[in-house]
């Protein structure tokens, strides 16, 4: 039977996100180079511009999970899972730019219960496809029943109900990027993983995440939030704590190897393994961040009465990222893994792919920004440390105004400490210096630039 074609509504425009050629349907406009926050969707299909940088981030760790071999063995394949996958950009992205000595041991399914969205994906592969040439069949004895799907060009497509989709077969990498919030996927999404595996989560109800929507987050993560300086931080810990209270449930533990506000959605990359002491011991990960007079915070198990009105969670209070992995995303290395060679940006301007130079400095920016700040505070992000806005320096400090980002950091450096900016796009920064020394510093150099 002839294969059904009848959601592929042609080429539309071609836009490139790494060195992968995107197909946008006809009726959505040309993105810019920067996007930022929720784009409007304009039906099936639709691809979101401003997730690029969490899908090269994707790229990114899968590429260092193989070269470094810390998920699965040397000589064993990586299976992968894009639950929602949507167009596929994401599995395609992987099949396109991940090293091409990798390719070999990665297996990618695709799925997702969008048929226009499918037909659109299979389409785009087909006159788009990975330079190299992928030979997997598909993996019969891994489903309990016949798996509905088709193999294309490396890539194993699936219609199917996420939930059913994550529980049929064990998966060493799960990425789940729904509209809107995870929470219904979770359980599924946790028992559908292989003994040691990689889960990556996205949550776009930022609103729930960081209280601003106070019965949304009670009701999806029973949590209690504040919107404040650190309503952003709360959010990616809400969102890490119940994902190891689910894994939890299941007999799991979670490892953070990354977890990021970034500008519309939260984005968490965790390693998840099953252990019944892990997950006895996840409670010793939860609590509480309870605000304190002078500006800042401490996290404790359990807040007192008095602190409750003060205080968000329960959410994670644990480290935050993988200091080695998160250290290895620098900006060299995305621009290295995912922007065209001089020879494929030929090939795809020779197929019809209109790029000019700005266009391509404009998109290593956006490649770079995609990573910028992450290896410089690697190392603070996966110990103890205290997280600061620069706009409450002053009132904290008592100056009136903030000193200068980097002569902060020099300072603190100077006297010993690590201090580092972090991914936000409110300008934060991370040190272990302890609080009358971050305050100390800042009369300091405040006080030397107005005299």
């Amino acid at each position: 039977m002839a294969e059904d074609r009848s959601g592929d509504l042609g080429p539309g425009h071609l836009w490139m996100e790494g060195k992968t050629l995107v197909e946008l349907r006809a009726d959505q406009e040309r993105p810019t180079h920067m996007p930022r926050g929720p784009a409007k969707r304009t039906g099936p299909g639709f691809l979101n511009p401003a997730m690029a940088p969490a899908r090269t981030r994707s790229v990114l760790l899968m590429a260092d999970a193989l070269e470094h071999d810390w998920l699965v063995k040397p000589d064993h394949d990586l299976r992968a899972l894009d639950a929602l996958c949507a167009t596929g950009v994401r599995v395609r992205r992987w099949r396109n730019e991940i090293p091409d000595e990798h390719q070999h041991r990665l297996r990618i399914t695709a799925n997702d219960l969008d048929k226009v969205a499918l037909v659109q994906l299979k389409a785009a592969h087909e006159r788009h496809p990975p330079s190299v040439a992928v030979g997997h069949a598909v993996e019969d004895d891994r489903y309990e029943r016949e798996p509905q799907g088709e193999m294309h060009n490396g890539l194993f497509v699936m219609q199917n109900d996420a939930r059913i989709t994550l529980m049929e077969a064990a998966y060493q990498w799960v990425d789940l990027d729904p509209f809107g919030s995870p929470v219904n996927f979770l359980d599924a999404a946790i028992q559908g993983l292989s003994r040691t595996a990689f889960l990556e989560v996205t949550a776009t109800d930022t609103a729930a995440l960081t209280g601003s929507s106070a019965s949304s987050q009670h009701r999806r993560y029973g949590a209690k939030g504040i919107v404040d300086s650190y309503a952003h931080d709360d959010a990616v810990r809400v969102l890490l704590g119940l994902i190891a209270t689910t894994a939890a449930r299941h007999d799991r533990c979670i490892e953070p190897v990354l977890a990021l506000f970034d500008g519309h959605h939260v984005r968490v990359s965790v390693k998840v393994r099953r252990s019944r002491d892990g997950a006895s011991d996840v409670l010793n990960s939860m609590g509480w961040r309870v605000r304190q007079a002078n500006g800042t915070y401490r996290f404790v198990h359990h807040p007192s009465p008095e602190e409750v009105e003060r205080a968000s969670g329960p959410l994670w209070i644990g480290p935050l990222w993988d200091r080695d992995i998160a250290g290895r995303m620098t900006q060299e290395r995305v621009v290295a893994v995912c922007s065209p060679s001089e020879s494929e940006l030929h090939a795809h301007r020779a197929v019809g792919l209109v790029w000019s130079d700005a266009d391509q400095e404009y998109a290593q920016r956006e490649l770079r920004r995609s990573v910028r700040y992450i290896a410089e505070a690697a190392d603070l992000m996966s110990r103890e440390h205290t997280l600061y806005h620069m706009d409450d320096l002053p009132n904290m400090a008592g100056t009136g105004q903030a000193p200068k980002m980097e002569a902060l950091f020099a300072a603190l450096h100077e006297a010993g400490f690590a201090a580092a900016r972090v991914p936000d796009i409110d300008p934060f920064f991370v040190t272990d210096a302890p609080f009358p020394e971050v305050m100390a510093t800042t009369c300091a150099l405040v006080g030397s630039s107005t005299d």
